[in-house]
Order: structure tokens, then C-alpha cells, then sequence
């Protein structure tokens, strides 16, 4: 079982389930879902139960062809997937 929080959510999150206990997976969904903060954030967070295939190899090519857009502050550790261009629009 693998949970995947972004770590520039994290912070709030924890702080959100900050004295709760963590007695299930459904739990920490749920309180992960009801995080906000002042300036705006809401995280939406849902149980995905379905099996995925490990072990799938990314080639070097493959990354490189990702719009990914890194952030001037950590750019390996933060960075934005910008929305593929559609080819009927070029």
C-alpha cells in the first residue's frame, strides 16, 4: 500500500490530523480531504483501490518528452505537468 501526498501539501495536512489517530487507510483519506488553509488550498484526496503494475520502465526519451516545468525553488523536488497541447490545435 503506497499513499502519495505531495510534499508541498503535507505540511497542512499533518497539521490537520495533528492528536488523531490514524486507526485506518479510509481515515487518513478522509482527513487529508477535509485540510484547507487561509489563503485557499483545499485538497481533494479519494481512496484508489485498484492494482497497478509495478516494475514499467520509463525511458530517458519518455521523461524528456513530458512537459514538466520545474520550480525555481527545488526544481527536482517541485515542479508542475503542464497540460498536453492537443495536435488538433497546432
Amino acid at each position: 500500500m503506497q499513499i502519495k501526498i505531495e510534499h508541498k501539501m503535507f505540511n497542512f495536512v499533518a497539521m490537520n490530523w495533528r492528536g488523531r489517530p490514524l486507526t485506518s487507510y479510509r481515515t487518513l483519506v478522509e482527513l487529508a480531504a477535509a485540510t484547507t488553509t487561509r489563503s485557499g488550498l483545499k485538497i481533494r484526496a479519494e481512496w484508489d483501490d485498484a492494482v497497478y503494475q509495478t516494475g514499467t520502465k520509463v525511458t530517458d526519451a519518455q521523461l524528456k518528452a513530458l512537459p514538466i516545468r520545474p520550480d525555481y525553488w527545488h526544481g527536482k523536488w517541485n515542479y508542475t505537468v503542464m497540460p498536453a497541447v492537443s495536435q488538433t490545435l497546432k
